[in-house]
């Protein structure tokens, strides 16, 4: 257990190492997990956080841990990607261009409906949020913000104000994901940050009270990011041919 855990009791650090190593390949349908005693061994820990760290990744739907058929992984399709520890173990294991593309789908379906809903709620201080992400992406091409903190802010800023309560817990996994598919396609395009003149197309609809709008200009942006991974897709980019993600 060599990466950094700090914060993590013995049983996370435990989950957190048997985690990464599934969604990294080393254990598959062909190198199945250790016993519990097994991993005593291996990771110095007690039977009691070996077995909890099992139940935790048995919840997480990674696999599923049964007398005398051991602790066996489940296919990708099972695993719960929607669980927080998943999502980073996923980041962290540098994502394929295939799922970057599912996520990119996810976000085509959501992002322009929030962005509609800002616009009809028309929540002041929310919208005033957007606003200030929006500067920050203006302040980051000039290298006075982080460009990839304050792009990952302008669209949090978005789910947030559409007040839809299934939306805004789906910052979670948009600030995860996007971490990845942001520098993803800002190296395909050839920038360093994101373009602030379509973002602020869609800061000017919400403003302006114009939910159609402000969808449509949120959909050009995601089918732009989308076009450029399949782009990449039909070139036969992989992750390891690609770039450095972390």
């Amino acid at each position: 257990m060599n990466r950094n855990t700090r914060g993590m009791n013995l049983t996370q650090q435990v989950a957190d190492t048997l985690g990464n190593a599934i969604i990294n390949g080393k254990y598959g349908a062909h190198n199945p997990v250790p016993s519990e005693a097994t991993l005593c061994e291996e990771l110095n820990v007690s039977r009691s956080a070996a077995r909890e760290a099992v139940k935790s990744l048995a919840a997480k739907g990674l696999i599923t841990s049964r007398a005398r058929q051991g602790i066996r992984v489940l296919p990708e399709t099972e695993w719960n990607l929607f669980d927080a520890d998943v999502l980073r173990w996923m980041r962290d294991s540098n994502p394929s261009l295939e799922l970057l593309r599912e996520f990119t789908e996810l976000r085509v379906a959501v992002e322009p409906e929030a962005a509609m809903l800002a616009a009809q709620r028309q929540n002041q201080q929310k919208i005033h949020e957007i606003g200030r992400a929006l500067d920050r992406m203006k302040q980051a091409e000039t290298g006075l913000d982080d460009p990839l903190e304050a792009d990952i802010a302008f669209h949090l800023s978005i789910l947030d104000a559409s007040e839809n309560r299934f939306f805004m817990q789906l910052g979670r996994i948009i600030d995860t994901t996007l971490r990845v598919s942001i520098r993803f396609t800002n190296m395909r395009s050839g920038v360093r940050a994101g373009n602030h003149a379509e973002h602020k197309m869609i800061y000017d609809a919400i403003v302006a009270k114009q939910p159609e709008n402000a969808a449509a200009c949120a959909t050009a942006l995601m089918d732009s990011a989308l076009s450029t991974i399949v782009s990449a897709l039909k070139e036969g980019i992989t992750k390891e041919n690609a770039l450095p993600f972390r």
